[in-house]
């Protein structure tokens, strides 16, 4: 089935709206949050239990699966969906992210980019085309385009200059996309400068993706800055197309944007913080890790009704990450992954009812409390 995207319901006091995406492997309902699988995997959980919780998409990285195991390993394994054991839709970032912040002794052309592998010092080059080749032999359903994530802060004339080489690396991979049944995105560049980004919307419009995302985001900009650039963006994006915002995910950040009108968002925040014991609680993160949860006999947020809070209390998870035991990296990610997901479900229900704004008023007044 091709790729198609369809605007549901507008909420009537924001910008906020819910969605379906269909692809040939499922159906998405947006706003949708995508957990992060960099390397194939969502770390400590497998596929049965992802669908369990609910999980309606995951994000793969083709920078580290292009360098391990390699594209063609993953072809030959009948593409990323059987390798994985994941039959609901995938989306693979290009690794430009990757490219320019992992990546050593990096060489830009027009051409693309030469770089050392951050894993074993070896010598890669990237090009455009190869980027969406390689894309389109792991099988997702939603691909990205090479570009060029610029630092921050980063003067005008670099932005400018960046901004213009992603322009051309999405002309190119947009010539070379062949697979009918993968949606191609745009990425929209130019740092946070206003002028850089309406002007990079306004050129991959023309080219005319099956989506666009707001790349160059959280990068070490404060939320105000960060938000500011989502909202005058995305009026230069067609309100018929799906808006994705790259590596944002706290649930103040989502809120906003999802009120701006976002429609997709990844981060490795709940993955990533769970292993760390940092838990999102609808009361806002705790840590728990923390010497005061070692006698609490209570579930880790008691509005959450996940595996793991019908079964666990407090004081058991910290038991397993102060003893270093696998089972506490599993649980915990396992609880932050249902918290995002029901977050998300409960946003999208707010927006059908036109009752978002107060929703949001009344969680984020919860989650500002900090335990």
């Amino acid at each position: 089935m091709a790729f198609s995207f369809e605007v549901i319901h507008k909420d009537t006091k924001t910008s906020a709206r819910v969605g379906k995406l269909i692809t040939s492997n499922g159906t998405i309902d947006t706003p949708v949050f995508m957990p992060v699988g960099t390397q194939g995997t969502i770390k400590t959980m497998s596929s049965e239990e992802l669908q369990e919780i609910g999980i309606q998409i995951v994000l793969v990285n083709a920078y580290h699966l292009s360098l391990r195991p390699g594209s063609e390993v993953v072809e030959k394994a009948g593409g990323l969906h059987k390798f994985m054991h994941w039959q609901r839709p995938l989306l693979t970032d290009s690794g430009g992210y990757q490219v320019f912040s992992l990546a050593k002794l990096r060489q830009i052309s027009e051409d693309g980019v030469e770089f050392q592998s951050h894993f074993d010092g070896s010598r890669h080059f990237f090009s455009p085309e190869d980027v969406i080749k390689s894309q389109e032999h792991f099988g997702a359903d939603i691909i990205m385009p090479l570009d060029e994530c610029t630092p921050y802060p980063c003067s005008y004339e670099y932005a400018r200059s960046s901004m213009k080489l992603t322009c051309l690396w999405a002309e190119k991979s947009k010539a070379v996309h062949e697979n009918g049944e993968q949606a191609l995105f745009g990425i929209v560049q130019g740092n946070f400068y206003h002028d850089l980004r309406k002007v990079c919307c306004e050129t991959l419009v023309k080219l005319n993706f099956s989506g666009y995302a707001l790349g160059g985001l959280s990068v070490g900009e404060d939320r105000a800055m960060r938000q500011e650039i989502v909202e005058k963006t995305i009026p230069f994006l067609p309100e018929d197309k799906p808006r994705y915002l790259m590596g944002v995910g706290e649930p103040e950040d989502i809120f906003l944007s999802v009120e701006a009108g976002v429609d997709m968002f990844d981060c490795v925040l709940p993955t990533r913080n769970a292993r760390n014991g940092c838990i999102f609680t609808h009361n806002g993160r705790i840590s728990i890790k923390s010497g005061r949860y070692k006698d609490e006999f209570v579930p880790l947020d008691d509005k959450c009704d996940c595996y793991v809070c019908r079964n666990y209390t407090r004081a058991y998870l910290h038991h397993l990450l102060r003893c270093n035991e696998i089972l506490g990296l599993r649980l915990n990610t396992w609880h932050n992954l249902h918290f995002y997901n029901s977050l998300m479900e409960e946003i999208r229900e707010n927006i059908l009812q036109d009752t978002f704004a107060e929703y949001k008023e009344r969680f984020l007044s919860k989650y500002s409390s900090k335990n």
